[in-house]
């Protein structure tokens, strides 16, 4: 006898498992955080509403609570950059969520499990269920794991950057974010030295605007804020 189809509630369930580490209790709920509206009507519209704003909270208190000296604006800034449909797409990625959605056979066929306003989306939805289902703590507490590098790479440049002015690479984001376009690609195209003493090539690149620079550092961090920088003259002299 041959072995039952797993169902759609069964496979929900073991992304849920494996990538937030949480046991759900009610796996209808993330199927439908998982389904598309062009799956289903039972779709994760609501739930992505409300995954938006419980998402807003939890950024908002660490950076209410790691950055004591920035005022509204900087604090709405950086809350922007985190929970961009830019950065949550790049979340999306390592979790593997979009072999994990369903999706109506257009979006199928046209690669909607790489569209990054749909990962955005369903990631969103995944955290209003789990907010539904367990309440805030839990949703907190699995979403700032999933979001720490994002938060680290933040917290790190923000430390780079002198009495308290933006840093090249969120000026530079923002420059772009401004006028619609994609936000850039930093490429390591060197490493010299060695391992207790490197020197690290960065290129960063916007193909939108067919522009490119380089910048070298002591970490791939400094490289990327030198690149940053280098770009921004390009663009914004």
């Amino acid at each position: 006898m041959s072995a039952a189809p797993i169902t759609g509630g069964e496979r929900a369930a073991e992304w849920v498992r494996r990538q937030l580490q949480y046991e759900p209790a009610d796996v209808t709920l993330f199927e439908q955080a998982l389904t598309h509206r062009s799956a289903a009507r039972a779709n994760n519209e609501r739930l992505e509403f409300l995954g938006d704003a419980v998402l807003n909270l939890i950024v908002a208190q660490y950076l209410y609570a790691h950055y004591p000296e920035a005022d509204e604006g900087a604090l709405s800034r950086l809350r922007a950059v985190v929970v961009s449909g830019d950065s949550l797409a790049r979340l999306a990625g390592p979790l593997e969520l979009g072999p994990a959605l369903a999706l109506g056979a257009g979006e199928l066929k046209t690669g909607g499990e790489r569209r990054e306003s749909i990962l955005a989306d369903a990631l969103e939805a995944v955290c209003g269920a789990l907010y539904l289902e367990a309440g805030f703590e839990t949703a907190r507490r699995v979403f700032l794991r999933l979001l720490a590098p994002a938060l680290e790479a933040m917290d790190a440049a923000a430390a780079e950057a002198p009495d308290g002015q933006k840093d090249a690479k969120t000026r530079l984001q923002e420059w772009l974010q401004g006028r619609g376009l994609p936000l850039p690609n930093y490429t390591v195209v060197l490493v010299e030295g060695e391992s207790h003493a490197q020197t690290f090539h960065v290129s960063c690149a916007v193909p939108a605007l067919n522009s490119n620079a380089q910048g070298v550092g002591l970490s791939r961090r400094r490289a990327e804020q030198s690149a940053a920088q280098q770009l921004l003259a390009q663009l914004a002299p």
